[in-house]
């Protein structure tokens, strides 16, 4: 039996989510941009078609927005977050074997279901329009590398009506298609690797599918060699259903105007660390340390630059947002220096270990860990069921002079209560 593996992709996903709630924005030209409204982050179709690329900062297009109607919203990473959430959730109850590779893309096993694939797949993308109003595209292949070019073909192809499956076609067909494809395109070919290739003479996908394994692993690397494999049909990279928890997690922003003092960047950086220990406890994980930055702005040349960093050891490795709090304000009161205006900071939470694999000694105090465990238990249902920041430590204040500016952000529509859509009958 030919494996099938299917890679589910959410079109211009983070416009694609402002529009689910505001259908005003249908057919219109939509970008979503970075932190304090910087660059174009996710277009719509219509602003791709103008050959406006990702990355641009908005000011550069504010004449083009003009006089073509475009219409930014700022970055609502929190909508976006709970309807990824939702999408997947959903993927997950129509196929045996689920991949979340990133927050608009996964991947499926389909070997084995008795529907044909394509018809299956279409069945999947009006599951998901229907129930969650995002359109996604969907590749099937024998292979990952393989379903990440089929996803390509029918997000480019209209013909495709959005699923392209390359296990219902002839290998010549195939083929003919693989080489109409540049080898960037394919899946963990970086720009570099890219251009060395074509150098070599491979330029397209079926160069490189042909291409000889081991010359390709003597120049480049197995991993490479691994993909001309992926991209003769073999399954090389398995599925794997389980998220592996991050060794290291980091929360930074820029912030909305510059810092010149202290107890503001107290404010942002127990607010970063705050957020970060969150990711943390939902990954039922520990750290032993937390590294800590801030920096002024590097393009403001004439302004004096100041860029420290420092590294925090915890006594014993924890997920007590207020010890992890407490030693970032301790490192930020040695690295801050005045007469600088600071445009941002971050923290990193480092040493990190699963919590059950807390190392233990004749000294831990047991009953200060379970009321430690308790307590952070309890702020995560409270934050969990009321909204993300509804019960915060005192130091993160009510008032961030430091917040990033988002001029024209959505409302939290299904995260937050006070939020929430009304209907009038």
């Amino acid at each position: 039996m030919q494996r099938a593996i299917a890679l589910v992709d959410c079109n211009n996903f983070y416009v694609s989510c402002e529009r689910v709630f505001q259908p005003k924005l249908e057919g219109k030209p939509v970008v979503v941009l970075s932190n304090n409204d910087g660059c174009v982050v996710s277009r719509s179709q219509e602003v791709r078609d103008l050959g406006i690329k990702m990355a641009v900062p908005w000011f550069q297009l504010k004449d083009i927005a003009k006089r073509h109607g475009i219409i930014a919203c700022s970055s609502n990473y929190g909508l976006y977050a709970d309807l990824s959430n939702r999408v997947m959730s959903l993927l997950s109850r129509l196929a045996p074997w689920q991949e979340v590779y990133s927050i608009d893309e996964s991947f499926l096993e389909l070997t084995g279901i008795s529907t044909p694939h394509a018809e299956y797949a279409q069945r999947i993308r009006a599951k998901i329009k229907q129930d969650l109003g995002i359109p996604v595209c969907i590749g099937i292949a024998s292979s990952k590398t393989l379903a990440k070019l089929a996803n390509h073909v029918a997000k480019k192809n209209a013909r495709c009506n959005g699923v392209c499956d390359f296990n219902a076609m002839t290998e010549q067909n195939l083929d003919t298609l693989l080489e109409s494809i540049e080898v960037a395109e394919v899946w963990g070919v970086g720009r570099r690797s890219s251009a060395r290739l074509q150098a070599m003479g491979i330029a397209t996908v079926l160069d490189l599918k042909r291409c000889s394994p081991e010359r390709i692993r003597d120049e480049f690397s197995v991993v490479l060699q691994r993909t001309i494999a992926e991209l003769n049909g073999m399954s090389c990279i398995e599925l794997d259903n389980v998220t592996p928890d991050k060794q290291q997690i980091i929360c930074s922003r820029s912030f909305g105007s510059l810092i010149t003092n202290l107890p503001d960047l107290e404010q942002a950086v127990i607010a970063y660390a705050t957020r970060a220990t969150e990711k943390l406890r939902r990954q039922k994980s520990i750290a032993g340390g937390i590294q800590l930055y801030i920096r002024t702005n590097p393009h403001l040349g004439k302004e004096p630059q100041y860029q420290p960093s420092i590294l925090m050891h915890m006594d014993e490795p924890t997920d007590d947002t207020r010890l992890l709090c407490r030693a970032a304000l301790h490192g930020l009161r040695q690295i801050y220096r005045s007469g600088y205006g600071y445009q941002k900071a971050g923290v990193m939470l480092v040493e990190i270990i699963p919590r059950a694999s807390r190392p233990r000694s004749l000294f831990d105090d047991v009953e200060a860990i379970q009321k430690s465990h308790a307590l952070m238990t309890t702020l995560d249902a409270i934050n969990r069921r009321m909204g993300s920041g509804a019960l915060k430590l005192l130091g993160e204040g009510t008032h961030k002079s430091w917040a990033a500016r988002r001029g024209n952000v959505s409302r939290r529509y299904t995260t937050e209560w006070a939020e929430l859509l009304v209907v009038s009958a």
